[in-house]
């Protein structure tokens, strides 16, 4: 254990921001607060009900006590939905230390309701995994690609040779912004109003500039 001193031994200069400022990280990795649990699905996982359980805290990322299982094979698909607009910018998936810790990840974005038969089309995003047990890396999103989310799904399509795939903790890292239905409606009314408007404002100052 003593090699792996990761975010205890690093002199200055050494890139992991994140791991100097932890309170300022684990506002960063917020969005799982924006996250429509209710409606969240995780397919083909053992038990009904755990998908939900590894979209948590910052400070819990290492915590064993929940975790989600596959079942009939290595594959999961999370179906997140937000509550808003995200852009995603990074994300980090922490499994165990072992062939059970996904492989791969496949990223999708706006596709509700995704099965594992949507899986052959081109995902937004592809990464290749390295064990993660205390939750240290994270994959940068391209985030052009990810600027206006209301919807992600994580395929995870293989793991590191164990029959089922384990997962702990999915951090999502970026910007959430409410979603605004009416905007444009409210824009346009603004816009034909402001012309009268401005002739009061006009008239006013003169006034008061007489008297």
């Amino acid at each position: 254990m003593s090699g792996h001193g990761h975010g205890h031994g690093h002199g200055q200069g050494c890139g992991c921001a994140g791991e100097h400022e932890p309170a300022e990280r684990g506002l960063e990795y917020g969005l799982y607060r924006k996250i429509d649990l209710e409606k969240l699905q995780c397919l083909n996982e053992s038990r009904d009900g755990d998908g939900k359980l590894v979209f948590k805290p910052w400070d819990r990322r290492t915590e064993r006590d929940t975790y989600v299982e596959s079942d009939a094979d290595e594959e999961l698909l999370f179906n997140i939905p937000f509550t808003g607009n995200v852009k995603l910018k990074g994300i980090i998936i922490s499994g165990e230390d072992d062939e059970s810790h996904p492989a791969e990840i496949r990223l999708y974005k706006n596709i509700p309701q995704m099965s594992f038969d949507d899986t052959g089309r081109e995902p937004e995003q592809a990464f290749r995994l390295n064990k993660d047990p205390l939750a240290e890396l994270e994959y940068p999103t391209k985030i052009a690609r990810f600027s206006n989310v209301q919807h992600l799904s994580i395929h995870i399509s293989k793991n590191f040779g164990s029959e089922s795939t384990r997962v702990y903790y999915i951090g999502l890292r970026g910007e959430f912004s409410e979603a605004h239905r009416h905007e444009v409606t409210i824009c346009n009314y603004e816009a034909s109003a402001n012309p009268a408007d401005h002739k009061v404002e006009s008239i006013i100052p003169q006034t008061n500039f007489i008297s």
